[in-house]
C-alpha cells in the first residue's frame, strides 16, 4: 500500500509540472495581430509592413515562400475585387481568434513565440456581388525583433483566385 501510495503522489506531483508553454489571449502580440488585421481590413500596406520583419518570409498554402512584394500585390488585388469583412463563426462582433503561445527552447529547438488566428474571411465580389467565404488559418511567428519573421496561411483560396481572375479579365476588356 506504501509504495501505491508513494507512485500515486508521484504521478501527481510529475503531472502538475509546468511545461514551460504559455498561451496568451490579451498580450501585447495578441494585440499587435488585431491592429495588424485592422490595417488589412483598411487596405493600409504602410500600417502591415510595420510589423513585418523585412526579411519577412510567408507560406501560402506551400512550404515555397512568396515574396514581400508578391504579398503585397496579392492583399491589393483583394482589396480591388473584394469588400472584406472577418469574423469568427457567426457572431460579427468577435471578429476573429486570436491567441499566441510561447514555446520554451528544448534540445533540438530554440524558443519561438506564435500567434495563431483563426476567423471567416469574407468577401463580397465588387463586379457580381457573390459572397465567399472561407474558414482561415493564420499563424504568425515572431522574430528577435519584435516583428513577424513568417506567416503560414492555411485556407482554400480557389473560390478568391477565381473571382480576382475574372475581376482582372473583366477590366481588360473595359
Amino acid at each position: 500500500m506504501k509504495q501505491i501510495t508513494v507512485i500515486f503522489i508521484s504521478l501527481i506531483v510529475l503531472g502538475c509540472t509546468n511545461s514551460g508553454v504559455v498561451v496568451n489571449f490579451d498580450d501585447d502580440k495578441s494585440d499587435a495581430i488585431r491592429q495588424h488585421f485592422q490595417h488589412y481590413l483598411n487596405n493600409d500596406m504602410e500600417g502591415l509592413k510595420s510589423l513585418w520583419s523585412p526579411e519577412l518570409q510567408v507560406f501560402l498554402n506551400s512550404s515555397e515562400a512568396i515574396s514581400l512584394d508578391d504579398l503585397v500585390g496579392l492583399l491589393g488585388a483583394q482589396h480591388e475585387t473584394f469588400s472584406i469583412e472577418m469574423q469568427w463563426g457567426s457572431k460579427q462582433d468577435i471578429g476573429y481568434w486570436v491567441e499566441t503561445t510561447s514555446y520554451p527552447g528544448g534540445d533540438a529547438y530554440d524558443p519561438v513565440t506564435v500567434t495563431q488566428t483563426w476567423f471567416n474571411w469574407i468577401a463580397t465580389s465588387k463586379l457580381t456581388g457573390e459572397i465567399i467565404t472561407l474558414p482561415a488559418h493564420i499563424s504568425f511567428m515572431w522574430g528577435d525583433d519584435g516583428k513577424i519573421a513568417a506567416e503560414y496561411h492555411m485556407y482554400d483560396t480557389t473560390q478568391m483566385v477565381a473571382a480576382i481572375e475574372t475581376a482582372q479579365a473583366a477590366a481588360m476588356t473595359e
